[in-house]
C-alpha cells in the first residue's frame, strides 16, 4: 500500500481512532428468586465490614482475628497480586505504544606509526504505534478488571482465613470442654469403682459388678488421648493460619475459655445480595469483564496497524527522517482469527463459570441457614436429654444405696448421662460452626481491615 501524502495517512487515523473492535461489556443478568428457601424477604445492604466473629463475645477470638488479619500468608499473598496487576495496568495505554531510544558512541581508528581519529555520534529514535482499532483501549479495559478482580480476590482470601480460624478456634474450645467432661466423668467413675471394691471386700457384689464398673472407667480414660490430640491439632493449624510458633499459642489457650456460642445476625438477605456482597461473585464478574475485553484485543490483531517513527542523528553530518509505516497481516490471518475465537470461547467459558459461583453462592447460603435452624433445635433437645439423663443419675444413685437398683442400671445411667454431657457439647460447636459458616456464605465481614 501506497501513501499519497502523508495528511492522506492522518486523516485516515482520524477517521479510525475512536473505533474499538471486539464487543463492549455489559454486566450479565441472572435469573434469581426473591428470597432463599429457608429465608425472608429482607434485603441486607452492604454487610461487607459487619464484624460478625465480635458476636461470639470471645475476646481472645477477636485478637487471634485481628493478628491473622494482618499476618495470614495467603491474604498477603493476594495482596501482593494487587502490586503485581497495578504493575501490568501501568504498561497498558499510552506506554505500550510509544516506544525510543537515545544511542551515542565514540570510536577511534588508526594504525602503527601514524596517529588516530575520533570520532563520535548520537541518535534518537521515537516510535509511535497508533491505536486505529482499539486493541490498546481493549487491553487496558482488560487490566482493569484484573486489578479490581485482583482486589475482589483479598476479600475472598479473608472470607476463607476468617472461616478457617473461627472454625480452629470453636474446635479447639470444644475439644477442651469434651475433655473437662470426660476427667469429671472418669473422676465419678473412679469413686464408683472405689465403692464397688469396698462393697466387694465386704462380700456384698460379686467380681462381675467389679470388673462391668473397671471397664466403664477404662472406656472413660481411652478418650482422653484422643481428645488432647485434636485440641493440640486445632491449636496448630490456628497456628499456620496466623504465622506463628504454636507453643505461645498452646500455652495462651490452655487457660481455658468457654465454648463460642453465636448470639446474633442469622439473617441472609435475598438472593441478590450476593451479586454485591460476594467477594468471588464480583471477583468472577471481573473476569469475565476482562475476558470479554480480550475478545477485542484479539480482534484489533486481525487488522492493519500503523505507526509513526523517526531517527534524528548528529555525526559528522545531522540528519533527521520521519514517516508513517504500515502492516497488513495477510498470511497469518488463519492463526489470528484462530486465537480471536480463542478468546470468544473463553469469554462465553467466564459468564459460564460466573453464573456458576453464583448458583453456588446461593446454595452456600440455603444450606447453612438450613444447618443452622436444625442445628439450634438440636442443643435444645439435647439440653432437654441431659436434663432428663441427670434426673435419671439422681434417682439410680438414691434406689442403689436402697438396694432396689443394680450396679448395672446405675453404671448404664453414669454411662447414658456422660454421653449426653459429651452430645451437648458438640451439639454446641456444630450450632456456632454453622453460624460461623452462615455469616460467611452470606459475605460478611470481607472488607474489613484492622
Amino acid at each position: 500500500m501506497k501513501f499519497r501524502t502523508p495528511a492522506m495517512t492522518f486523516a485516515t487515523v482520524g477517521l479510525v481512532a475512536c473505533t474499538s473492535v471486539g464487543p463492549d461489556y455489559k454486566t450479565p443478568d441472572i435469573a434469581l428468586t426473591t428470597a432463599f428457601a429457608e429465608g425472608d424477604t429482607a434485603p441486607l445492604g452492604d454487610v461487607s465490614q459487619q464484624l460478625w466473629w465480635t458476636d461470639y463475645q470471645d475476646q481472645t477470638l477477636n485478637a487471634l482475628v485481628d493478628r491473622g488479619l494482618a499476618q495470614n500468608l495467603d491474604i498477603r499473598t493476594a495482596i501482593e497480586r494487587i502490586e503485581q496487576a497495578q504493575a501490568s495496568l501501568r504498561t497498558t495505554g499510552l506506554p505500550s505504544q510509544v516506544s525510543g531510544s537515545l544511542t551515542g558512541n565514540l570510536t577511534r581508528t588508526g594504525a602503527e606509526g601514524v596517529g588516530y581519529d575520533q570520532g563520535t555520534s548520537a541518535g534518537f529514535s521515537p516510535s509511535i504505534m497508533m491505536d486505529l482499532f482499539g486493541g490498546e483501549r481493549r487491553a487496558r479495559e482488560r487490566a482493569i478488571a484484573q486489578l479490581e478482580g485482583a482486589k475482589l480476590d483479598v476479600g475472598v482470601a479473608r472470607l476463607a482465613f476468617l472461616s478457617s480460624l473461627v472454625s480452629n478456634y470453636i474446635d479447639a474450645r470444644y475439644y477442651q470442654e469434651a475433655l473437662a467432661i470426660t476427667r469429671q466423668n472418669l473422676s465419678s467413675r473412679g469413686e464408683t469403682l472405689d465403692l464397688v471394691q469396698r462393697q466387694r471386700s465386704a462380700g456384698t457384689v460379686s467380681d462381675l459388678d467389679v470388673a462391668r464398673a473397671q471397664a466403664l472407667y477404662d472406656e472413660t480414660r481411652a478418650n482422653v488421648p484422643s481428645l488432647e490430640a485434636n485440641f493440640f491439632a486445632s491449636v496448630y493449624a490456628l497456628a499456620t493460619l496466623l504465622a506463628e510458633p504454636a507453643q505461645p499459642l498452646i500455652t495462651d489457650l490452655q487457660r481455658g475459655a468457654p465454648q463460642p456460642r453465636a448470639r446474633a445476625r442469622t439473617s441472609a438477605g435475598v438472593p441478590a445480595d450476593l451479586l454485591r456482597n460476594r467477594p468471588d461473585v464480583r471477583s468472577s464478574e471481573r473476569d469475565l469483564a476482562a475476558a470479554v475485553a480480550a475478545v477485542g484485543v484479539a480482534e484489533a490483531e486481525l487488522y492493519p496497524s500503523l505507526s509513526l517513527s523517526g531517527t534524528v542523528t548528529n555525526a559528522a553530518t545531522r540528519s533527521w527522517q520521519f514517516g508513517p509505516a504500515i502492516s497488513i497481516p495477510v498470511l497469518n490471518q488463519p492463526l489470528l482469527r484462530g486465537s480471536r475465537d480463542q478468546a470468544i470461547s473463553q469469554a462465553k467459558q467466564a459468564e459460564l463459570t460466573w453464573r456458576g459461583t453464583v448458583l453456588n453462592a446461593v446454595e452456600e447460603v440455603q444450606s447453612a441457614q438450613t444447618s443452622y435452624s436444625r442445628s439450634v433445635a438440636t442443643v435444645s433437645a439435647t439440653r432437654a436429654a441431659l436434663n432428663s439423663y441427670e434426673r435419671v443419675v439422681e434417682l439410680s444413685n438414691a434406689t442403689y444405696e436402697g438396694g432396689t437398683t443394680t450396679l448395672l442400671d446405675l453404671l448404664d445411667s453414669e454411662r447414658s448421662r456422660g454421653n449426653a454431657q459429651l452430645s451437648l457439647a458438640q451439639s454446641v460447636r456444630d450450632m456456632a460452626n454453622n453460624w460461623g459458616t452462615l455469616q460467611i456464605a452470606a459475605g460478611r465481614g470481607w472488607n474489613y481491615t484492622r
